[in-house]
């Protein structure tokens, strides 16, 4: 049996890690590669490190940082922000990258996913995306949540289903760094909009949140990032609270 995962997750800018909340007001905690080591020895099954700015200032994330926080990690990492083409994807992998996440350039130009998919395999290519709720649905935002796409979420996981992506990565807008716990909803819509595994972002706070995401049927992962950096419980402590719960995670 596939057991649940739980991520850690770095937002960098600038080479640091920061976190904020709604994408704003970011605070500096420290360099990824430190912070990447401490969460795998408290048990992170993957890690996530995205630059949270590289798209809107129009570059890749930095290799000299992927290249430090890949040599400290023996567990898959996945990096994201500002990847625009074939090329940068294949950059971040040979930087030591398990998987590339795009988010902003597969909105801009679909065919990038099947590029990359073709060349690294389907297990390398996470597709992000960062959603609002509207009306009723969820609306997919390009740049860093910053620009408003014309995409529904339902469709545009079916569309990158059928590009070739092996996974999803889902973050709520609304909740992100609120610790109100995940858009159940929204994970549900993504994971039955096409047979991809899903993992749930944004307002993961406890262990009853992780255990309510990683219910949700077709969600195979949860990321958590601000109560890590908060101080607030550490992983080995999260991990063994879902465990007490049912939840089959690695202890």
């Amino acid at each position: 049996m596939l057991r649940p995962r739980v991520i850690a997750c770095l937002d960098v800018a600038a080479d640091r890690v920061v976190k904020g909340v709604q994408f704003q007001e970011l605070v500096d905690l420290g360099r990824p590669e430190d912070l990447a080591r401490r969460y795998e020895d408290e048990g992170a099954d993957e890690l996530v490190l995205l630059d949270i700015t590289a798209s809107a200032e129009r570059r890749g994330p930095s290799l000299a940082v992927v290249e430090r926080t890949a040599r400290r990690l023996a567990i898959p990492l996945t990096v994201g922000g500002g990847i625009r083409d074939r090329a940068g994807a294949l950059l971040v992998l040979a930087a030591g990258a398990d998987k590339v996440s795009i988010n902003s350039a597969a909105l801009a130009a679909p065919d990038l996913v099947t590029q990359v998919a073709e060349e690294a395999g389907s297990q390398a290519v996470v597709v992000a995306i960062d959603v609002r709720r509207e009306a009723g649905t969820h609306r997919v935002y390009a740049a860093g949540g910053r620009t408003r796409t014309t995409w529904t979420l339902q469709d545009w996981v079916a569309r990158v289903a059928a590009l070739g992506a092996g996974e999803v990565l889902l973050t709520s807008i609304d909740r992100d760094g609120t610790g109100d716990g995940y858009d159940l909803d929204a994970l549900a819509a993504a994971a039955a909009a096409a047979r991809l595994p899903v993992i749930a972002s944004g307002g993961g706070r406890t262990a009853e949140h992780l255990a309510a995401a990683l219910a949700v049927p077709g969600v195979t992962g949860a990321l958590v990032a601000g109560v890590l950096h908060r101080g607030e419980v550490t992983l080995t402590a999260l991990k063994q609270q879902l465990s007490e719960r049912g939840v089959p995670v690695r202890v």
